[in-house]
């Protein structure tokens, strides 16, 4: 009983940072878009991604909104947080590079943000592998 209790309240919780943030992202995806641009550009010479960068950050924000509404909902809690997970990885790495930082009030922020996401990280590997209890 308790252990249900515990998923219907920690699911919104961790979900509530994915949906904000697709939002957010989604209507004023620019800034995003330039951040993570040098990264994408590396990439796009060996993966068959979209030219336009604003689309592909768009289209990882449809993905928070959607798998964070899923699991915050409990529908197929397993497979929202797999997926959130998976697009969390791509997002630190390419939006969070504090190794890159000149500055080292940016170089602070940015790591921490990087820290925060794989602590988020974590939490998505325990959902995405929590098991029903009988």
């Amino acid at each position: 009983m308790l252990i249900r209790l515990t998923r219907r309240i920690a699911r919104p919780l961790l979900a509530g940072i994915f949906i904000q943030g697709g939002i957010d992202t989604f209507r004023n995806p620019a800034p995003r878009a330039q951040r993570v641009e040098p990264v994408i550009g590396k990439m796009s010479d060996t993966l068959p991604l979209p030219d336009d960068t604003e689309t592909l950050v768009r289209l990882n924000a449809a993905v928070h909104i959607v798998a964070g509404s899923m699991l915050a909902a409990g529908k197929l809690p397993r497979i929202s947080a797999a997926a959130l997970a998976a697009s969390l990885v791509p997002t630190t790495v390419a939006g969070h590079r504090f190794w890159e930082e000149d500055s080292p009030q940016s170089k602070a922020m940015q790591r921490t943000h990087f820290l925060k996401n794989l602590a988020i990280l974590g939490g998505l590997v325990i959902a995405a592998t929590d098991r029903p209890t009988r």
